[in-house]
């Protein structure tokens, strides 16, 4: 019999982290983070983390331990992740995992093992250069044609993820649908008890905003500031929303106004998909975010399977 690991997945702004602590500090709880922001050293306020007093409240694995300099896979953080839930189960506590980057939950609950596929330096530094000379659109595009299903699943705007299509099929002549179809024949090593919190879209939305401006009021300009003079380079990191943004206001791109309407635009769209995503696990068990009684209906939902 497979133990049982608790996921509480659900849009940004929901409220994750504070269902997280609550319910590990009734039931003996460790949390791991799956969060692909929340992995970077220094990116505090745009990634939202924990703070230091949520983190002594209930204990938290996968936040600030990677440079912004460094490069980390899904695959990583498979290994990592089951790494941890072995050791939180040894220790004789309950493992839950807590955020919404949909490819690093489906890793687990699905058991896919992303394949490590080394980087072809050449190739990257051409679909980069394509991508200022022709447009990222015409990229999307190609990602399209050969992985409409992985596509299907990204924003056209999120760069990162569709160079990676592209990356995937260039390296091993097959798509990345096909490659985790394969590998999710093993399935998962746990039996993953699935929540996911949402709440009214209007009102989603609202709670977004006022993040986005808590993030600007409380000195995200000026931790982007300090990451650009920090390291010289960010594979990744700088491609995290709300990042990118500050980062053309910087550059004289855009002025501040631009800057926080995308931001906020930027963020809705991603709890959209986010929530779209969500409605593919058939069997998670969704909460209203605003009852306050939803650590009790997790906890009786648990001792029920």
């Amino acid at each position: 019999m497979k133990e049982k690991v608790i996921v509480i997945g659900g849009p940004t702004a929901s409220g994750k982290t504070r269902l997280g602590i609550d319910l590990a500090k009734k039931i003996n709880g460790e949390i791991i983070s799956c969060d692909s922001m929340q992995i970077y050293k220094d990116m505090t306020i745009g990634t939202a983390k924990p703070t230091a007093d949520e983190r002594k409240e209930a204990k938290h694995y996968l936040i600030d331990f990677v440079l912004p300099s460094q490069r980390y896979s899904v695959a990583e953080y498979k290994k990592d992740a089951e790494n941890i839930i072995k050791k939180i189960i040894k220790n004789g506590r309950m493992p839950i995992i807590v955020g919404g980057t949909g490819l690093y939950l489906n890793s687990l609950i699905y058991g896919i093992d992303y394949p490590e596929i080394e980087t072809d330096l050449k190739y990257r530094e051409s679909l980069e250069s394509r991508v200022q000379q022709e447009g990222l659109e015409k990229l999307y595009n190609e990602a399209k044609m050969i992985d409409n299903k992985a596509v299907e699943k990204i924003s056209h705007n999120d760069k990162k993820r569709i160079l990676r299509i592209l990356e995937i099929y260039h390296s091993t002549s097959k798509t990345k649908t096909e490659l985790e179809e394969e590998s999710r024949k093993n399935g998962p090593k746990y039996d993953y008890k699935i929540f996911i919190l949402n709440m009214d879209r209007e009102k989603l939305y609202d709670r977004i905003n006022k993040r986005v401006d808590f993030m600007i009021n409380n000195g995200l300009i000026e931790e982007v500031n300090n990451l650009l003079k920090k390291y010289k380079d960010f594979p990744t990191a700088m491609q995290g929303l709300g990042y990118k943004e500050v980062v053309e206001y910087l550059e004289k791109k855009i002025n501040i106004e631009e800057m926080i309407n995308k931001i906020k635009q930027e963020s809705r769209r991603y709890a959209k998909r986010q929530i779209t995503w969500f409605k593919a696990y058939k069997n998670a068990v969704w909460l209203d975010a605003e009852n306050k009684n939803n650590v009790e209906i997790i906890m009786n939902s648990i001792k029920n399977t």
